[in-house]
């Protein structure tokens, strides 16, 4: 049990986010690149989807919940689709064809030419992220992966590569979500509102 105050806690993990998220500005020509993705995408008229597991997942619902309905600016929808939603679908591919494949086998079924994957893992190690990244290379979509730490084994498969350095699982998810919400501001900014 720790020992530690609510005070203690709660200044430790604002300065550890702080720094994480003052990290974020070296990705500064990434989320450029990431943004150009999503932007050239959805004005081509395809659609995103998105995926991740866990804190993740909720990351990928979020980021399609922003382009379909909307962020900030009263605009059309854009197609948006979260791959990590489903159960049904989800539980029979794992069944199936085991748990690296669920997003994998959506992005076949789902996923076109010049659509865009956004693929989000804290670790850079879920195999399943990296099933989706190497199917949607396939199927000629392009890739952003949001990573943590190193970005272990999934960093450097997709065409953009948003690593966040810092140290735990917390401080990394709230960093992909901010880099999630500067990237619907961004597309938002550039998109055609009608």
């Amino acid at each position: 049990m720790s020992t530690r105050t609510g005070s203690q806690v709660l200044k430790s993990a604002l300065a550890a986010a702080t720094k994480t998220l003052d990290s974020i500005i070296d990705l500064e020509s990434q989320i450029t690149k990431a943004a150009e993705l999503v932007t050239d995408c959805l004005t081509s008229g395809k659609k995103i989807l998105a995926c991740g597991n866990g804190g993740s997942a909720a990351d990928a619902a979020d980021f399609c919940t922003e382009l379909a309905c909307r962020f900030v600016e009263d605009r059309r929808p854009y197609p948006a689709m979260n791959l990590s939603q489903g159960g049904s679908l989800l539980t029979a591919t794992g069944n199936d064809y085991g748990f690296e494949e669920i997003f994998a086998r959506q992005v076949h079924a789902f996923g076109a030419s010049g659509d865009v994957l956004i693929a989000i893992s804290t670790s850079g190690k879920s195999k399943n992220i990296r099933r989706a990244i190497e199917e949607a290379g396939d199927r000629k979509l392009k890739t952003a992966a949001l990573l943590g730490r190193d970005g272990g084994s999934v960093a450097g498969i997709a065409d953009v590569d948003l690593i966040v350095k810092g140290g735990s699982t917390a401080r990394i998810q709230e960093a992909h979500k901010f880099i999630l919400h500067v990237l619907c501001e961004i597309c938002e900014a550039r998109l055609p509102r009608k």
